[in-house]
């Protein structure tokens, strides 16, 4: 399984075994399901950026994605119709190849506006329906508005945020690797 994301899930400020992919597949294997986990985030990445780097950044023989991508297309303000296009390709892409992907999902800020949020905030919901691939809604949930699990700039987690990320995405990532799993037995 490949993270393809930006520094939410590259774990920028944090050693490698406490970042998002580490701690997700410490948190699998406790539950007995062995999973070999690459870390494709890349600090400062954009859809776009992911789009473009997809090919080397997710080998063949990938089996499952989690794609975490927008948090930076969000907070810069990009165009929503850039980051969706981006997005768009990723998953068409990662489609023909056979990869299943769980879409992680990001929520813009406030400061561009209501409109700009709201046609933003849409993306992940859309393109998951019309892909068919499950949907996280909120990559950060529980931890976006919550200082002590964020780092001193207040957008990146702790280790201790990145736990609780972990924690609520678990029943998800178990049920999106279920099917997948089977497929194997």
């Amino acid at each position: 399984m490949v993270v393809l994301g930006d520094s939410l899930s590259a774990g920028l400020g944090l050693s490698g075994s406490a970042a998002f992919p580490a701690r997700l597949q410490k948190a699998l294997k406790a539950k007995g399901i062995e999973v070999d986990m690459i870390n494709a985030g890349v600090s400062g990445d954009t859809a776009s950026g992911g789009r473009d780097r997809l090919d080397w950044s997710v080998p063949e023989g990938t089996e499952a994605v989690i794609l975490e991508l927008g948090a930076n297309d969000a907070l810069r303000g990009i165009d929503s119709k850039v980051t969706r296009t981006a997005l768009t390709e990723i998953l068409t892409r990662l489609h023909a190849r056979k990869i299943a992907v769980l879409l992680c999902g990001m929520f813009a800020p406030p400061n561009y506006g209501a409109d700009y949020s709201a046609r933003f905030n849409a993306i992940y919901p859309d393109l998951a329906k019309t892909f068919s691939v499950p949907l996280y809604p909120f990559f950060l949930e529980g931890v976006a508005t919550d200082a002590k699990l964020n780092q001193a700039d207040g957008l990146h987690p702790t280790a201790e945020g990145v736990d609780t990320i972990v924690k609520n995405i678990l029943p998800t990532v178990e049920a999106f690797l279920s099917p997948i799993l089977r497929q194997r037995n």
